[in-house]
């Protein structure tokens, strides 16, 4: 079904509608200032035009999120936001992020600093710092923060999800940035829209959706609820796949094309009372599979890697064990680990991007927020998860715009894991409701 028939099924009569809206806006958290009334003249002009406009609208909106698919200059779009929203404005990313960003601030011609502790903040500027060192930054030193990859908020009860909010609740300028294809699901949008002030989670939840157990996330959205909350979302967010979603033009973000290559292992495991197993029996079952495989899938990635070996490689794993036997089985291979210094990880990873090896192995736990590696076309998956909001961003690490060639992904299972490559792609082709309604209300903006 198509968003605005979603919109259309969802209305409401106008008596109930306009008690609906007085609900939402009792609940709605009402911002103190706006921000200052910037125009897109006063955004560098190394942004595209569509570029300066949301940065323009994100600026003046003050408590604003952005979400931008990969590739789109979401992190241009940040550092000039950070400049106009200060003059003390803090970016908080994945740490191997970080430096990634001082880079890209280097390219329009502005000093962005990484600091490791609050007390390095001396003076009015652009700092960034990673998530881990938040506690260590006074918040009254701070005009405006954002975040990177802010659907680190996604973990609803999570320490670090409740400490962002509480420790940035009074800074008067906040902006959420991701490049997830949306955010999917209650959890994610509920929290963001916390962080920025517009909506406390329990209230949103109230408002807009229903308690299902059946229900993956616990719950659902009402019947009624998508057009009121599409109304009042887009007053402080922007979802966006391609700039002509907001009137810009698409010259130049054609991405080349994406192969997915499925390569599957035979898996001849003894069970009770059977020979061969014919399902995996949950998560136990799935990590045996994983185990007692691991050989066989690491020798066709390895086969896979010395078949091409002028391209630079990703091979994306679960189990530290598929990693050791992957780098003792590719010669001059890095293999990026959890039990790595946190700053000799960052290093690494931007390493890869600029070409000091050929390939780098790590999970996607690790490596696939933030990264820009549209060097690289080839990638593996040395075994597969069931979440698809991983596999989405571990992929975009090297397709996205930019990119100038076809992106080859292989998936390298057994063949007791098929059900995991099916429900994976099952799920990518699950378009998010809530973002094609954002994206379709974006449309109707600009073309009115």
């Amino acid at each position: 079904m198509r968003p605005q028939d979603l919109l259309a099924a969802g209305r409401m009569g106008r008596e109930t509608m306009d008690d609906y809206n007085d609900f939402i806006n009792a609940k709605t958290a009402v911002s103190t200032r706006g921000g200052p009334d910037v125009t897109p003249n006063r955004v560098n002009s190394k942004l595209h035009p569509w570029q300066r406009d949301l940065v323009a609208w994100a600026t003046r909106t003050q408590r604003a999120a952005i979400w931008a698919d990969t590739g789109l200059g979401k992190t241009f779009m940040m550092i000039e936001w950070a400049r106009l929203s200060g003059p003390t404005s803090l970016i908080v990313a994945p740490l191997a992020v970080c430096a990634q960003t001082v880079r890209e601030a280097a390219k329009l011609g502005i000093t962005a600093e990484y600091v490791r502790d609050g007390s390095d903040i001396t003076s009015p500027g652009i700092w960034v710092t990673n998530y881990e060192r938040v506690e260590s930054i006074n918040p009254d030193l701070i005009d405006a923060v954002a975040l990177d990859e802010s659907s680190i908020l996604k973990q609803s009860t999570g320490k670090t999800r409740t400490m962002l909010i509480e420790h940035f609740s009074d800074v008067p300028a906040r902006l959420a940035c991701s490049a997830t294809p949306a955010p999917n699901d209650p959890e994610e949008l509920t929290n963001q829209a916390e962080f920025l002030g517009r909506m406390a989670r329990n209230h949103m939840l109230a408002a807009y959706f229903v308690h299902d157990q059946i229900n993956a996330g616990g719950y659902r959205l009402k019947g009624h609820a998508l057009r009121p909350m599409i109304d009042w979302m887009s007053t402080w967010a922007v979802a966006i796949r391609r700039p002509s979603d907001i009137g810009g033009s698409d010259d130049g973000y054609d991405l080349p094309g994406l192969e997915i290559m499925p390569h599957y292992v035979e898996a001849e495991i003894e069970s009770e009372g059977q020979l061969f197993a014919t399902e995996l029996g949950g998560v136990s079952g799935r990590a045996q599979v994983r185990r007692q495989t691991l050989a066989a899938r690491v020798a066709e990635t390895a086969r896979l890697v010395a078949a091409e070996p002028d391209e630079p490689w990703v091979l994306w794993v679960g189990m530290n064990d598929e990693a050791d036997a992957l780098a003792a089985a590719i010669h001059g291979s890095v293999n990026v680990h959890g039990s790595l210094d946190p700053d000799e990880k960052a290093r690494l990873l931007l390493g890869f991007a600029d070409g000091d090896f050929r390939v780098l192995i790590t999970k996607p736990s690790i490596a696939s927020m933030g990264m820009n590696w549209q060097h690289c076309a080839r990638m593996a998956f040395v075994g597969l998860g069931d979440s698809y909001e991983q596999y989405y961003q571990a992929i975009r690490r090297c397709y996205r715009y930019g990119q100038t060639r076809i992106v080859h992904a292989h998936i390298v299972l057994s063949d007791l894991e098929s059900q995991i490559a099916d429900n994976v792609a099952r799920k990518e082709r699950q378009a998010s409701v809530i973002t094609a309604a954002l994206i379709e209300h974006a449309r109707k903006d600009h073309a009115a």
